[in-house]
């Protein structure tokens, strides 16, 4: 049996929708009630709900063979997994934005508000800046608005909230998307894993295989 780990909701849904279109009857997840652990009648899957940081670490720990989970999550906490393909599905993007009048070219010290402290820092000392990181855990939207801060680092997919808001995207930083990823151990115990990959990539048609950790 394969144990894939997946976040419940959208990502859930749409690799529910990738493995049916890689031959797998999925139809035993249609009615999830409060569950949280999922076998499917041949004893060939089980699947966890589990929370996104969380994916990682079961998988990290090999309770979990594979995991979906977005690259957002992986960039900020890498760990020592295999990422095995780009799904394509839980397409967005890291984006600085802020109000009209942010300058992104001046030469003051910034301070950003992020859930992502890593990605902001990175991407400004990529720049050759130092700026300051105000960690937010709630709506960061409205930190420069009030003044709290210059700008944010947040996760952007229609960037209606940002409009809501008055806030402008001034900068993309990379792309984000959900990504499978495997336990090493795992794939050497069980040859059906990368058989499974295989499928998988057939239906998303790429193949990026790199190692994290």
């Amino acid at each position: 049996m394969i144990t894939i780990a997946l976040t419940k909701g959208r990502i859930e849904k749409d690799t529910v929708k990738i493995l049916t279109q890689a031959g797998f009857d999925m139809t035993f997840m249609a009615d999830k009630g409060r569950n949280l652990i999922f076998v499917d009648p041949t004893q060939t899957l089980r699947f966890l709900l589990v929370k996104a940081p969380d994916v990682a670490t079961y998988v990290e720990h090999g309770i979990a063979d594979l995991g979906v989970v977005g690259s957002d999550v992986l960039y900020e906490h890498p760990g020592a997994y295999l990422e095995m393909l780009d799904l394509n599905i839980g397409l967005c993007k890291f984006s600085v934005a802020s109000i009209p009048s942010y300058e992104p070219t001046d030469h003051k010290r910034k301070t950003i508000a992020t859930k992502y402290p890593k990605v902001a820092t990175d991407f400004f000392n990529s720049k050759g800046e130092d700026v300051e990181i105000v960690s937010i855990q709630g709506s960061v939207e409205i930190a420069p608005v009030i003044g709290l801060t210059d700008a944010i680092v947040d996760i952007v997919e229609t960037g209606h909230t940002l409009a809501a808001n008055g806030l402008l995207v001034f900068e993309d930083i990379m792309r984000v998307s959900s990504r499978l990823i495997a336990n090493s151990a795992s794939i050497k115990k069980n040859p059906d894993i990368m058989r499974l990959v295989d499928r998988l990539q057939a239906v998303v048609g790429n193949e990026e295989v790199a190692f994290n950790g």
